[in-house]
């Protein structure tokens, strides 16, 4: 399959570019050699190869969500620089 200049200039009035001479000739170029890849690996052997929907097995491994003790708010309050109310106090970070 080959891409011609009139398709590169109609494609490129689809996306609204106004290619110079220079380019068109150049993105057509390059559309080329990527329409020959595209045909290199259309034309590869995969009968031998098993259908895979993804690299590998893993799967995603949930774990039960159990409520466990922590430490209390009074030890985690000791490390504020700052409280208020129970809560941590820090420098106002958005100006008005």
């Amino acid at each position: 399959m080959s891409i011609s200049r009139e398709e590169v200039i109609h494609i490129a009035k689809l996306a609204s570019l106004n290619l110079s001479e220079e380019e068109i000739e150049k993105y057509t170029k390059d559309m080329q050699e990527i329409l020959e890849f595209a045909n290199v690996v259309n034309n590869v052997n995969t009968d031998k190869i098993k259908e895979t929907i993804g690299a590998n097995s893993v799967y995603n491994v949930f774990r039960k969500d159990e409520v466990k003790q922590s430490i209390s708010k009074d030890e985690l309050l000791k490390n504020a620089p700052s409280q208020d109310e129970g809560m941590f106090r820090i420098p106002k970070v958005i100006n008005n």
